[in-house]
């Protein structure tokens, strides 16, 4: 009996040090427990991975198995694709800000409830959301490198049209390389000519 109660409090003190050790780390090396919830966070349900980024606002997701082409609700970057114009200014720059943004993180999708599930060309019009948090559609038109795109309803045009215009007045990204011109349907960019 005795023996049985010396193993008990064994186990019981081998558990508590365990315990003091693990507590001990999460103070001193905070980041290696971060890299472990951050790989969580990744991996969590209702997040895909990329397959590939078609352009700055257009990817493709591995969607249980099959692959989804997503386009960016709100957000309209420079065209790289069209076969009726040239590479608009900015276009591959926006392609590569959107890979370097995302780069191999999973990402969450989200729809709007004013805007239709897919776009004329059958792509799923989604929020793109990082595991930590970040709207990627937002960040892209923040930061310089595609316009709102307004011209139909959705729940965060106001605050789409407000990143415009702050990226505008900062001139960052494409506003201070690029001439605009607005048709009223999109944007157009092109380089600026002295």
């Amino acid at each position: 009996m005795s023996r049985l109660w010396g193993r008990r409090k064994t186990k019981q003190l081998i558990l508590a040090l365990l315990t003091l050790v693990a507590l001990a780390l999460a103070v001193i090396k905070p980041e290696w427990f971060d890299s472990g919830s951050q790989i969580a966070r990744q991996n969590q349900p209702g997040f895909y991975g990329v397959i590939r980024f078609d352009d700055g606002d257009t990817i493709a997701v591995d969607m249980n198995g099959q692959t989804e082409t997503v386009r960016f609700i709100g957000i309209d970057t420079p065209e790289t694709h069209d076969p009726r114009k040239a590479v608009q200014c900015f276009g591959y720059a926006a392609t590569v800000y959107t890979k370097n943004l995302v780069g191999k993180s999973r990402v969450r999708l989200e729809a709007d409830s004013l805007n239709t599930n897919r776009d004329r060309y059958g792509r799923l019009l989604r929020y793109v959301y990082l595991p930590d948090g970040t709207l990627v559609n937002a960040k892209i038109i923040q930061d310089g490198y595609g316009f709102a795109y307004t011209l139909f309803p959705f729940e965060k045009a106001d605050e789409f049209r407000s990143y415009e215009r702050q990226a505008r007045e900062a001139s960052q990204g494409l506003w201070s390389a690029c001439e605009i011109t607005d048709n009223g349907a999109a944007k157009q960019t092109n380089p600026i000519t002295d």
